[in-house]
């Protein structure tokens, strides 16, 4: 069932009667009106994806009310229908921005071919707006490290199934690059991918940005609204920071994920919706059940399907390539296309530990080509982008905001990093000098992403 929403515009009740149940028979949810002033009374309190328009109606002008809508800056799809039709007509409308004239006597064959053609290009539009407003974004999982090679595998399994998924992982690591992954690689692909953030949404919103609400449901509530789950019904919806959801929200989308029916705040009627949820989170959530923050039986339902993104940290051989990357898209975003980088400044890349993770390394990249004084980057130019000096020890190790974990870790990186520089990489030696077992010292350098030295 497709759930879109769409609004007959006919003063002929046989076409309207007619068009009414075959629409409905192919899954869409219909209104109809007489004319001209039902039509913008439905419009002003509804949310349409769209309107089937007649021309010649008994209270006005199809193609007037069109452009009032425009001028009004309502971009609801429009499908102009004519029984009169002319070339001026056609032209008229289609400069208002209608999808595409219809002549009666109505086909529905071809109406059913045009309404589904206009709903694509719809959605190809939302889709281009919504990347344009995340310019600069990437949609690759770039990487050759063993931890991306696996993630790639399971994202691929993943997206087979109809089952939520868990993507956990610190902040920065590309949790909705994998939800999206996960959606374009899926049977869902030519449907919705809606997004909310749990966290940045008030309290007392999340219900009608989740299920919607209807015309009155609270203040404010001028007109019905379709809520994320509708928006995304045969789709994918991305819940991220699904840890920070108030726990009355919580009991609401656990009965959602299970019935797959919602209710818009203010309605009664029960809405049947086909969604797979990818939830994400930089919370442990089992530890938050254990405290009664999040509820075990929704944990149980988004966690079928488990995913943990790696630390950049931890697959330290993929920020050469993923430096490249950001680089050349820097570079064409800022118009600097003859800025280089020397070998130097990629090593001091590679060495930083990245507490931000990819997004931090995409953030100083930007900023090393926006803020270069000429065309090549060097090493100097990272550490005072990064805000430090070539010498760890001639900083703080304290930064505020900064997890103790990654503190730690860093401080242990730089001590093995300069125990095996003065060691010539030799494990043993380098083992005996720090007091440790080599065994130990192989899986510390493992963990901490620093490449095997070589036995004595």
């Amino acid at each position: 069932m497709s759930g879109e929403q769409v609004l007959v515009v006919d003063d002929e009740p046989t076409i309207l009667s007619s068009l009414k149940k075959a629409l409905s028979l192919e899954g869409y949810a219909v209104d109809v009106a007489g004319g001209v002033k039902v039509a913008e009374e439905r419009i002003a309190k509804r949310s349409y994806d769209v309107v089937l328009l007649d021309v010649a109606l008994p209270d006005g002008d199809g193609v007037e009310l069109l452009e009032r809508l425009r001028a009004a800056g309502n971009d609801v799809g429009v499908i102009v229908m004519s029984g009169h039709g002319t070339i001026d007509v056609a032209v008229r409308a289609t400069k208002l921005g209608a999808l595409d004239f219809l002549e009666k006597p109505l086909s529905t064959d071809r109406l059913l071919v045009m309404l589904d053609n206009a709903l694509r290009l719809i959605r190809a539009e939302e889709e281009a707006r919504t990347l344009k407003a995340e310019a600069g974004h990437f949609d690759e999982l770039i990487g050759e490290s063993r931890n991306m090679a696996e993630l790639r595998e399971n994202v691929t399994r993943a997206a087979r199934a109809r089952a939520s998924v868990l993507v956990t992982g610190e902040r920065g690591t590309g949790k909705e690059l994998v939800a999206r992954a996960i959606h374009r690689a899926s049977p869902r692909a030519k449907a919705s991918l809606e997004k909310l953030n749990c966290a940045a949404v008030p309290a007392e919103l999340i219900e009608s940005e989740l299920f919607g609400h209807e015309a009155g449901a609270f203040t404010g509530a001028t007109k019905q609204r379709r809520g994320k789950f509708e928006r995304a019904s045969n789709g994918t919806l991305f819940l991220d920071e699904v840890g920070d959801m108030p726990l009355a929200m919580q009991a609401k989308l656990l009965r959602v994920l299970q019935e797959q029916e919602i209710e818009r705040v203010g309605g009664h009627e029960t809405i049947k919706v086909d969604v797979r949820v990818v939830a994400a989170t930089n919370r442990d959530l089992a530890e938050a059940c254990e405290n009664g923050a999040f509820r075990a039986d929704l944990f149980d339902r988004l966690n079928v399907v488990p995913l943990e993104l790696p630390p950049l940290r931890a697959r330290r051989e993929d920020i050469p390539l993923l430096a490249s990357f950001f680089f050349d898209a820097a570079r064409r975003a800022n118009t600097r296309p003859e800025v280089k980088v020397d070998d130097a400044a990629m090593a001091a890349l590679a060495r930083h530990s990245y507490p931000g993770n990819v997004r931090e390394l995409r953030n100083l990249i930007e900023r090393l080509v926006i803020l270069s004084p000429d065309d090549n980057i060097g090493a100097d130019d990272v550490q005072r982008a990064l805000g430090m000096s070539a010498s760890p020890a001639a900083v703080g190790l304290y930064r505020d905001g900064v997890p103790f974990k990654v503190l730690v870790e860093e401080a242990e990186r730089t001590i093995l990093e300069e125990a095996l520089a003065q060691h010539e990489h030799q494990m043993a030696a380098t083992a005996r000098a720090l007091g440790l077992e080599r065994s130990h010292l192989y899986k510390k350098a493992r963990a901490l992403g620093l490449r095997g030295g070589k036995d004595d």
